[in-house]
């Protein structure tokens, strides 16, 4: 067993977000993310513009690039090189990596507990958002936080 308190009944499941109600409910309650795996704004992918619009939107932004090792900021906020090492809280960790990218970043994103765990359209992991929902950890997969904000009216 690890550091981090483990769910062995079923009721983590619960805690795997999948319909709009639920949804609008974790963005109601989410005012600092985290981006793990954020652009830079010259790559014109969704791991930049997405958080740009959440930024706008009204969230504090945290970036934390997987790669870009030169860059110290990102959307006009430092840079953290792990989740576990940003000071304060984080409602959620927005994930923008490859599905099978993802195992090497659990340890990090438990270590933070953040309330909500992301992952973006085209994105699912199911063994990391077992294991998410299992420390208590709400889980969204597969779905474009940029379209949810738009839906909620932000």
């Amino acid at each position: 067993m690890t550091s981090h308190s483990v769910d062995s009944g079923a009721a983590w499941r619960e805690r795997l977000i999948e319909d709009d109600a639920g949804i609008a409910r974790v963005l109601a309650d989410t005012r600092r993310m985290a981006v793990l795996g954020i652009k830079t704004a010259d790559s014109g992918q969704p791991a930049y513009y997405v958080a740009e619009y959440a930024q706008r939107a009204g969230l504090e932004i945290v970036p934390v690039p997987v790669y870009y090792p030169d860059v110290t900021s990102i959307l006009g906020k430092s840079v953290y090189r792990t989740v576990a090492s940003i000071p304060g809280d984080v409602d959620m960790v927005n994930v923008f990596r490859r599905p099978k990218d993802i195992d090497a970043h659990v340890e990090d994103i438990l270590a933070k507990r953040p309330r909500t765990v992301w992952f973006q359209l085209g994105i699912r992991n199911d063994a990391a958002a077992e294991r998410f929902a299992r420390a208590g950890i709400q889980v969204i997969q597969d779905r474009c936080l940029l379209v949810e904000l738009g839906r909620a009216g932000r």
